[in-house]
């Protein structure tokens, strides 16, 4: 019974020996997105690129010799799903996250890894995801402001609209957007006959399209996500309502052009250059390697900018040659145009990514997109 109990004991400090030293040849890497529901193509293309370049990575000998795992866990596009998310990655011990899609997910999650000292990176463009001071916190997209200030420039001073409506659902990325293009216009003394909200998901948005029409807009600016805004696009020319409709950058997505149909003919989206428009080898090579292993393009450049800040993050992990998040995050704060697949990286203090590079793009007949404004 003696050597029975010994050989057990001795199994078991073994295996945990075992476990612990795979652990420590493990860097993880969480994946937060939104896998399934109504935003699934963006984080399934989002945990897709992770586990490409992970791939990628690995093959290569890893990261100071760690091999990566990458860990998911799917947040369902809701806040709830969010921070039970980042509670789990941060139990499984994961050094950064990648995500999530949305800023009410993103924000959900931030204090969370913030008081566990794991890195986060997301292309949600709600200001106020900066605004806290999180270290460990990094944005790989633009915000809110810089795109609500080139919306504004291109409805007022090129597009020339002289009754212009804002539209959002009440998430804080769609307001936070609504909001930043209705300031930006009204600095330049654009005229806004209308702002609104929607809930998110409703399907029958005719009550609002109606009252929009009686206001009688020559534009319609919609902040919130495809999900909605390919939908609003195709009743509001059910209705005959003739004004041209601008989309945020949550709109470019394939499903915009699905649920708008043949209204999708026309309408104009506001982003960072599409994945096929980006001049880089870095890009290039990606999707080329992207679609031989998934046989199908990134749903948008959304997953793109994800795989950035991943890059960026092991950048700084191997030019500190340490895994300490805190010493990344001080690399990173002075990092000046890092090579990325979506273009040079930089940041500032507070997390946010440097620059920007909207476009202005008008969707043709057969669903392709035509740069109209840069």
């Amino acid at each position: 019974m003696k050597q029975t109990a010994l050989l057990s004991m001795f199994l078991f400090i073994f295996c945990c020996f075992a476990g612990g030293a795979q652990a420590e040849n493990t860097l993880k890497i969480g994946v937060q997105a939104p896998i399934t529901g109504k935003y699934a193509n963006e984080g399934q293309g989002i945990d897709q690129a992770v586990r490409l370049l992970a791939e990628q990575i690995n093959a290569k000998g890893g990261v100071l010799g760690k091999q990566i795992e990458v860990v998911s866990c799917d947040d369902e596009g809701t806040a709830m799903k969010a921070a039970i998310c980042a509670k789990n990655l941060v139990n499984k011990g994961v050094k950064m996250v990648i995500g999530s899609y949305t800023s009410t997910c993103a924000e959900a999650a931030q204090a969370t890894y913030y008081r566990a000292g794991v890195l986060q990176t997301t292309d949600g463009t709600s200001d106020s995801l900066t605004e806290h001071g999180y270290w460990t916190f990094f944005r790989n997209s633009f915000p809110n402001s810089a795109e609500g200030n080139f919306a504004a420039k291109y409805l007022v001073k090129e597009k020339k609209y002289q009754r212009i409506a804002i539209l959002s659902d009440f998430s804080s990325y769609a307001d936070g957007l609504g909001t930043a293009v209705e300031k930006a216009v009204k600095n330049l003394n654009g005229n806004i006959i209308y702002r609104g909200k929607i809930k998110s998901g409703a399907q029958n948005f005719t009550p609002v399209i109606t009252q929009i029409k009686s206001k009688k807009p020559d534009v319609l600016f919609f902040s919130g996500y495809f999900s909605d805004g390919g939908l609003i696009r195709s009743q509001m020319v059910g209705l005959g309502l003739k004004a041209d409709f601008v989309g945020g950058d949550s709109n470019d997505n394939p499903d915009f052009l699905k649920l708008a149909g043949k209204s999708a003919q026309g309408a104009y989206i506001i982003n960072v250059p599409t994945p096929e428009l980006l001049p880089y080898d870095l890009a290039k090579d990606f999707l080329k390697a992207y679609k031989a292993k998934y046989n199908m393009t990134p749903p948008s450049i959304w997953t793109l900018l994800n795989v950035d800040g991943m890059r960026a993050f092991i950048h700084a992990m191997e030019q500190n040659n340490s895994f300490d998040t805190k010493q990344a995050s001080e690399f990173l704060h002075q990092m000046k145009d890092y090579p990325g697949i979506t273009g040079p990286i930089s940041f500032a203090k507070d997390g946010n990514r440097i620059g920007s590079g909207y476009m202005a793009y008008r969707i043709e007949a057969d669903g392709s997109y035509k740069i109209v404004f840069k």
